[in-house]
């Protein structure tokens, strides 16, 4: 009973939105920094293979000194420039507490300005700072041809490669800037895709002492295929390019080949799932479940009734909400 009601509310959540844009199919070599080639397929497999392999290269980036403060909004420059230039510019709001805790929080796909506000702001009263930044190709970072932040997700399969891979630099720069103010410790929260980039970075970057990740999967191919937010992505995609093959391009930007990188990991971490969600699938997040417990890698790991959109709202928000918050203050 509870389950049709909250995949009722899911798909009602969905549907509120008809201004998605099924964008077309495309390689996207040029967003890889790859020549045009005959053999695209092979040449963008050759690429996915390369960063799986020296994902450390990969995920690699320079500090930068360029930081902007006024006091709320941060700006910095992106290590990875794109071809949109609203693109090459990370913004971020931040909420200023303590000096023992810091996270940067990483939002959902098409998360408005005022998206995750609320959660900066009890961890801001609990006494957390909190560095909410801009994902790629969001807010002032969109660029004006396009009404939503498709290009983060989308059919073009470099450029998504590549809007992950900057997010997770813009991830990195963001914490040396924290580290800068004084703050001993930096952790990282993210949801949904934020989720996906915050364990990516976790993963590549032993600075960050803690994460919490909202929403989990396993491999992104899998999710853009099965999920409810990404059907119209999929609808593009099943034309050009079959799952397995997709998996492999994707592999790169994926949590499951990663995971086994924790292994000796004693870094405090913390996962909550919709048990009902249409969008990660419950079967993709135990996927990932069963190979933290296959290598014995310590995670707390959270399942509430409620799906993807639904955990945005009253009572599952608020549960979440304290969960995260007594998750950071005991291990400030």
């Amino acid at each position: 009973m509870l389950q049709r009601f909250i995949e009722y509310r899911e798909r009602a959540h969905h549907a509120r939105d008809n201004n998605r844009c099924a964008l077309p199919f495309e390689w996207g070599l040029e967003h890889l920094g790859l020549s045009p080639s005959a053999d695209p397929v092979s040449s963008v497999e050759k690429y996915a293979r390369r960063a799986l392999a020296d994902s450390d290269a990969f995920y690699a980036y320079e500090p930068t000194s360029h930081y902007d403060f006024d006091g709320h909004v941060l700006k910095f420059p992106s290590y990875v420039e794109t071809p949109y230039e609203a693109n090459n510019t990370v913004y971020g709001r931040f909420f200023e507490a303590g000096k023992d805790l810091a996270v940067v929080v990483l939002p959902q796909w098409n998360c408005k300005w005022e998206g995750q506000v609320g959660l900066c702001r009890m961890l801001q009263h609990a006494g957390i700072s909190a560095l909410r930044i801009s994902m790629p190709y969001h807010h002032q970072r969109k660029p004006p041809e396009i009404e939503r932040s498709e290009y983060l997700v989308s059919p073009n399969i470099g450029r998504t490669l590549a809007a992950s891979r900057q997010a997770v630099t813009d991830a990195r720069r963001a914490a040396d800037w924290l580290f800068q103010q004084g703050h001993r410790n930096v952790g990282l929260v993210g949801t949904s895709i934020g989720s996906c980039i915050g364990f990516l970075t976790f993963v590549h970057d032993p600075r960050f002492s803690t994460g919490v990740f909202i929403h989990v999967s396993s491999y992104y191919a899998d999710v853009v295929w099965n999920g409810l937010s990404t059907s119209h992505v999929r609808k593009t995609l099943e034309s050009a390019i079959d799952l397995n093959r997709l998996r492999r391009l994707w592999e790169p930007i994926s949590p499951f080949p990663f995971i086994k990188r924790l292994g000796g990991n004693t870094r405090p971490m913390m996962m909550l799932s919709g048990r009902y969600d249409l969008t990660f699938p419950a079967n993709l997040t135990q996927q990932g479940y069963d190979e933290f417990e296959r290598l014995s890698i310590p995670v707390r790991k959270e399942w509430l009734p409620c799906g993807h959109y639904t955990m945005g709202n009253f009572p599952f928000h608020a549960i979440a909400g304290l969960k995260i918050r007594k998750f950071l203050i005991q291990h400030k």
